[in-house]
């Protein structure tokens, strides 16, 4: 019995290479490094935590991008199937490293004007990106819960963070109240999937695990089932919640206003990326064998979410609802090339570019909202940049690219990204999907370039623009032109991204 129990033991952490997870490691430490350092460092040395966590990132990055090119992108399953790793996962392990990074540099921005605590900023931030590295590399339901949750539970704090702010206080308990709502219907969804064979070890099933490869076989079997199928509809509509799909985006507008512009652009950046990738593999993985329902029910989500998002950012003069709902729109986009996906087998890679472009995109433009932006940041409007480009001609050209990317205008890398998902979608066949698709990107001009409009070409007042007591620095110019540049040698050559067909 002992020897038995030993053996299986030994089988388990056989499959536990710890150097796998090697940067997620490294990103808990530095988080904890970052409350160590704040008790021990001096008042007049607290300004080094900033940099710390910055320049710590930056070399978790530097080992993780020098890993991925020394050893390659392998296939492998981990720690008894917690964790799949592949060229996507490694992908998005970097994705969310400079999420962080740029969070954490938005973040000194905003919290230079605050009188709020430093250093738990910059913990959470690394915690979650630690979190949602590890969430993407997920291939068991019981890790994918245990990260989504610390992922959202600390999204609950940042979106908060602001507690002298009543919107940001409104933010936080509406995503906590409708966050705690997503969670419970995922788990129900999980609950049914699994109820279905009658405990844990499915039919068919060499372990008695929660693993997505026996699911995957397990689902072929029983597709016809109804429980089933209900169960894998609520998995996807938990997740949808996340990417604030149709009907699940009545969050979004109050807590992108509410939010911490840092905290805002990490939701639309970060956590969508996350949601999708984890939609990408579900759909592609555990619940191929209910494509036939999958595929109907996504793209009606995608059509309504795409004509939503542009309709009602049309009328919105508050910019963060603003970018709120154009991030609903392009949630749409991105669900039209997770449909393709299940026909078309790059289109999945198209998904990973158009993720890239639109942090790109949108970090540049919520990099000059940060900047421009008064002490109470959620109440900025349209007529706030009116004649900003002539005040601020830099932040006004790095707009101006950034809102030009996400509207989809040539040579951008927010061009390319769109005719790579339309692309797939026509050699899938979606071609209704594809039509609405286009309809958006139209009606999203009309809101993007009016911003841009203010900006430009409004007429002079007495106030130009508002004043913030915060000037951009060199630091600022060069992330904010790096963005720039990045965004239009993707535009110019996408063959430089390094797994694109």
């Amino acid at each position: 019995m002992n020897d038995s129990l030993l053996q299986l033991l030994r089988g388990y952490s056989a499959t536990n290479e710890w150097v796998a997870i090697m940067p997620e490691i490294m990103l808990a430490v530095l988080a904890l490094s970052m409350l160590a350092a704040e008790m021990v460092l001096p008042a007049s040395r607290q300004g080094l935590i900033p940099r710390l966590a910055i320049w710590g990132q930056v070399l978790i990055l530097a080992v993780t991008w020098s890993a991925a090119n020394c050893f390659g992108f392998h296939e492998q399953t981990l720690f008894s199937g917690l964790i799949y790793q592949s060229d996507i996962t490694q992908l998005m392990r970097i994705f969310f490293l400079i999420s962080s990074i740029l969070v954490c540099y938005l973040g000194q921005i905003y919290l230079s004007k605050q009188s709020l605590a430093k250093t738990e900023f910059y913990h959470l931030v690394m915690i979650i990106s630690a979190a949602m590295m590890l969430l993407v590399q997920s291939s068991n339901f019981v890790m994918l819960f245990v990260t989504l949750e610390t992922v959202t539970v600390a999204f609950y704090v940042l979106v908060a963070y602001c507690r002298t702010s009543s919107l940001s206080l409104e933010g936080g308990l509406k995503y906590l109240i409708l966050g705690a709502m997503s969670s419970a219907i995922l788990l129900f969804g999980i609950v049914l999937l699994y109820g279905v064979a009658g405990n844990p070890a499915l039919e068919g099933a060499s372990t008695d695990s929660l693993n997505f490869t026996e699911l995957t076989n397990f689902i072929i079997l029983h597709a016809d089932n109804l429980i089933v199928r209900v169960g894998a509809l609520l998995v996807v509509a938990g997740i949808c919640f996340k990417i604030g799909a149709v009907p699940f985006q009545i969050w979004v507008p109050d807590v992108y206003q509410g939010a911490p512009t840092p905290v805002t652009a990490y939701l639309a950046v970060a956590s969508k990326a996350a949601g999708f990738i984890v939609l990408l593999q579900l759909v592609t993985g555990p619940f191929i064998g209910l494509s036939s329902m999958i595929v109907p029910f996504l793209s009606f989500i995608a059509a309504a979410t795409i004509l939503f998002g542009n309709i009602a950012a049309v009328t919105q003069r508050n910019l963060k609802r603003l970018m709120g709902l154009s991030g609903v729109a392009h949630a749409g986009y991105l669900l039209l090339g997770v449909v393709a996906s299940l026909q078309i087998h790059w289109a999945k890679y198209a998904v990973i570019f158009y993720l890239v472009t639109y942090l790109l995109a949108s970090f540049a433009v919520f990099g000059v909202m940060s900047i421009a932006a008064k002490k109470e940041d959620a109440n900025q409007e349209l007529e706030d940049y009116r004649n900003f480009a002539r005040k601020r001609p830099f932040l006004g050209g790095v707009l101006a690219f950034g809102l030009g990317s996400l509207a989809g205008i040539p040579p951008l890398g927010g061009f390319i990204g769109k005719l790579f998902l339309f692309v797939a979608a026509f050699q899938a066949g979606l071609y209704g999907l594809l039509g609405i698709a286009i309809v958006g990107v139209v009606i999203s001009i009309y809101y993007y370039f009016g911003w841009i409009r203010e900006a430009f070409f409004s007429q002079p007042t007495e106030e130009v623009v508002q004043e913030t007591g915060y000037r951009d620095t060199s630091a600022d110019r060069f992330i904010l032109g790096a963005l720039v540049v990045a965004t239009v040698i993707l535009g110019v050559f996408p063959g430089v991204f390094p797994v694109m067909p």
